[in-house]
């Protein structure tokens, strides 16, 4: 593989403990990248990775491939700090959804939905590998979920987590959405609240917009049942925020806070087919 020059970035939250960062930087090592720099696990401000101006910092200097440590919260306060998109691999997801949507507004390519350092050495081995071939300038794989129906479509893959991504809506960050194929995914959301993000979607014309939907892993979002307090499922509000758009629904792709978190490189021209339930390179 070549030795892309990499360096560990951490715009969100404190990192804490050593132990994944570190096997996270030693099987990119063993992938034969070049490990510049890597922020100091111990270094925070509050509940962040360090200061606003200190995460800032982490993306002075060049680089082929910048490999966020960890998610939480946090990255879109670089945004508001003048971010800009450095150029090359930019890796990550959940919080740092915020970066990968700003680096595709700006129409600069390389930005990589998928593992952290810190969540790279969990993954399996084929998801490692996907990334890994993914690095090397390789076409990825098809992913398998559920189709759902609504035919097929083709078009430009935006991948995030939904409840960060909602918040870049009507910013200079959020990519275009017309045309889009959207995967999203989230984590510790009740059914109610994932209603009301796909909901403000909605309102403002913004789901109508895609031409198709990828649901991956919503890790935590569903609600215990309640006798006293009845709900809707997870499935049953994916389904009826969705159904009516008239274009293809895939769930269960195998991407997100789950056990398995694939890479999809944002940008990529794909097709998605409601009825097998396939994601594949167009």
């Amino acid at each position: 593989m070549k030795p892309l020059h990499t360096k560990v970035v951490a715009p969100s939250s404190a990192l804490g403990g050593r132990e994944r960062l570190q096997a996270g930087v030693e099987l990119l090592s063993s992938w034969g990248l070049q490990i510049e720099s890597v922020p100091d696990p111990a270094r925070h401000w509050g509940y962040f990775a360090g200061s606003d101006q200190e995460r800032l910092d982490d993306f002075n200097g060049s680089a082929e491939l910048w490999a966020c440590a960890r998610g939480g919260w946090g990255a879109a306060r670089l945004l508001e700090q003048g971010w800009q998109p450095p150029g090359g691999y930019l890796l990550g997801f959940s919080d740092v959804t915020s970066l990968l949507w700003a680096q595709q507004a700006a129409g600069i390519n390389g930005a990589i939905h998928g593992p952290l350092v810190t969540t790279l050495a969990l993954e399996p081995a084929w998801s490692q590998q996907r990334l890994r071939g993914l690095l090397q300038g390789n076409a990825p794989e098809p992913l398998q979920g559920s189709g759902w129906g609504g035919g097929q479509a083709c078009g430009t893959l935006l991948a995030g987590n939904l409840t960060v991504a909602t918040h870049l809506l009507g910013s200079q960050h959020c990519p275009p959405l017309e045309g889009a194929i959207l995967l999203i995914e989230d984590v510790g959301e009740a059914p109610y609240r994932i209603d009301r993000l796909l909901t403000h979607w909605r309102l403002c014309g913004a789901l109508h917009q895609l031409a198709g939907i990828g649901l991956g892993s919503f890790e935590g979002c569903e609600q215990a049942a309640d006798e006293e307090r009845p709900g809707f499922s997870l499935e049953q509000v994916l389904r009826e925020r969705t159904s009516d758009l008239g274009i293809p629904v895939v769930a269960n792709l195998p991407f997100g806070h789950g056990e398995q978190n694939a890479a999809l490189p944002l940008g990529l021209q794909v097709e998605l087919d409601g009825a097998s339930g396939r994601l594949s390179a167009a």
